[in-house]
């Protein structure tokens, strides 16, 4: 191999990992997202976002809820997960296609949100994808664009 070789080789494998830690940091990102949202910790997880987010929440092919920037979406945050005495996401699979400082990214996950009603415990079981849009800002990766679609949902009282 000549030396043009071997550099061309090293830029290459050097390009690779730089690839495999940003799609790393972009699984870390939902992963936090997902976490702050099991602790309530709306505050922490609106600067997971970038200034200007939106994000849309579908449900039956429907836009139920539409947000816009950290304000918005922490305080709609904020206010629906009050309403539930535990809050636990578990994800899946996360394809993500990174161009530069952008990206874009399916989540598969299982929400449960499980409230007391009427004494007794209700669980609210959703699977959802999030079609995601990054942005890679100031050294991190951000959520720019977020659109949460709840394929379907089940109810059911639970045993504690």
């Amino acid at each position: 191999m000549t030396h043009t070789n071997e550099q061309e080789s090293q830029s290459r494998l050097y390009d690779r990992i730089v690839e495999l830690e940003h799609v790393r940091a972009l699984r870390e990102l939902v992963d936090t997202f997902s976490i702050l949202a099991d602790q309530k910790d709306t505050q922490k997880q609106t600067t997971l976002f970038t200034a200007d987010a939106t994000v849309d929440s579908i449900v039956d092919g429907n836009v139920v809820s539409s947000l816009r920037g950290t304000d918005e979406i922490g305080t709609a945050f904020e206010s629906f997960l009050k309403n539930f005495d535990i809050v636990y996401h578990f994800n899946g699979q996360h394809n993500v296609s990174i161009s530069g400082n952008t990206a874009k990214g399916t989540l598969y996950c299982l929400v449960d949100l499980i409230a007391t009603v009427d004494g007794k415990k209700i669980n609210n079981k959703s699977g959802v994808h999030y079609e995601d849009e990054y942005v890679f800002e100031d050294g991190h990766w951000l959520i720019a664009k977020r659109t949460s679609t709840f394929a379907w949902q089940d109810r059911q009282e639970i045993n504690t």
